[in-house]
């Protein structure tokens, strides 16, 4: 089967943060003095490249992630959407996410961000607990985050935090107590991630050595079920496994990932999916930002991996990105994509397990008490 030749998102990865948090396993680094405007050059030849494989497309939704963006120049931003207006069609409504912290210095910077065109910011509050994020190695305070938070509501016309929750000795009064200030504080999205220890990381070699001892699994559960309940209550329902939004505010550039559409990215360690020729491939940047850049500068893009996916490969990525989703996925789009229709009994115990269920009109989703299992739930429809 030809992938269909749809809209497209653009991501842009900043790989420079001011310090490193000790859970992150993101492709983010710290260095002293960022030539920005050869960063911005980089950025957009990169653009170009991505519009010479994939033109004719009308872009939806451009993601400034990272990293931290928000350290960012705002003429670097403006740059960039700039040239993504000039290379490709764009929406009407094209939404233009960039993740920030919260400090006071980045907070300054959103005034000027919204006049490059920004219109959705998403912070990574972490907690609301003074203790907690000293423990998670945040620079803001309590104070600033509220601060941050009232800033980007008055700047953006959509915002969005990030919160961990299942940290260390958290009990589910505390985290019910944190849930609810954060909902007092939310617009129309949220973000609630549970902790994960993730290899190579600092938060990795405390757990291996017994100092680092997360939640156990039925509390993690409860913890999970209090978010569903709390958030569903405030009228900011799950639409997927960690995010919550008014229907409507879901994140759409996130919506291009879990509904498995086309995707640029641009950037150091950038991953995209595009449709080239009537292939859809997986592309992947040079990580290394020093690398990224020299090889961008002497070839015109920073891309080491460009290979295509076969139907095997595009089923299980689409299978494994849209089972996130509240809303499913179409078994149909499945076989087409596989060659293959799912395999019924498996469906059928699934179901018998209480771990997914068919819609009224077809769609194939992972119900309340699957999604606390959705990888095995996942590979058992794969296998």
């Amino acid at each position: 089967m030809t992938p269909p030749i749809g809209p497209l998102g653009v991501y842009v990865h900043w790989p420079f943060c001011k310090a490193k948090c000790p859970y992150c396993d993101f492709n983010s680094h710290v260095r002293q003095g960022i030539d920005q405007e050869r960063w911005r050059n980089a950025l957009l030849k990169e653009l170009e490249h991505a519009a010479r494989e994939a033109p004719e497309r009308r872009v939806e939704t451009i993601f400034f992630g990272g990293g931290t963006p928000s350290l960012m120049e705002p003429a670097t931003a403006g740059a960039v959407i700039g040239r993504v207006k000039a290379l490709w069609d764009t929406a009407a409504e094209l939404e233009i996410t960039l993740e920030a912290n919260p400090t006071s210095v980045e907070a300054g910077r959103f005034a000027a961000l919204a006049e490059t065109g920004v219109n959705r910011v998403s912070l990574g509050v972490q907690a609301f607990n003074r203790s907690a994020l000293g423990f998670l190695g945040r620079e803001h305070s309590v104070d600033e985050a509220i601060a941050a938070i009232d800033t980007a509501r008055r700047h953006f016309a959509r915002y969005s935090f990030d919160l961990i929750y299942a940290r260390p000795g958290q009990t589910a009064e505390a985290w019910e107590a944190e849930l609810d200030h954060a909902l007092a504080l939310a617009g129309e999205h949220l973000s609630l991630y549970q902790l994960t220890i993730e290899p190579e990381t600092p938060f990795a070699a405390l757990h291996a050595g017994g100092k680092l001892v997360l939640p156990d699994d039925d509390l993690g559960r409860d913890l999970y079920d209090l978010t569903l309940d709390h958030c569903a209550s405030a009228g900011l329902p799950a639409y997927e496994v960690s995010n919550h939004a008014r229907p409507g505010a879901e994140c759409r550039h996130n919506l291009v990932y879990w509904r498995y559409g086309e995707y640029a990215g641009i950037g150091p360690g950038a991953h995209g999916r595009l449709v080239v020729d009537g292939a859809r491939r997986a592309t992947a940047t040079e990580k290394r930002p020093e690398a990224w850049l020299m090889r961008v500068e002497a070839l015109g893009h920073g891309v080491t991996t460009d290979d295509p996916l076969s139907r095997d490969e595009q089923a299980d990525e689409f299978l494994l990105m849209g089972l996130r989703l509240t809303e499913g996925i179409d078994p149909g789009r499945y076989a087409a994509l596989a060659g293959r229709p799912l395999d019924t009994q498996r469906i059928a115990s699934l179901t018998g397990h209480g771990f997914v269920e068919t819609t009224p009109d077809g769609r194939l989703r992972v119900t309340r008490s699957g999604f606390p299992v959705l990888d095995a739930v996942v590979a058992d429809l794969a296998a």
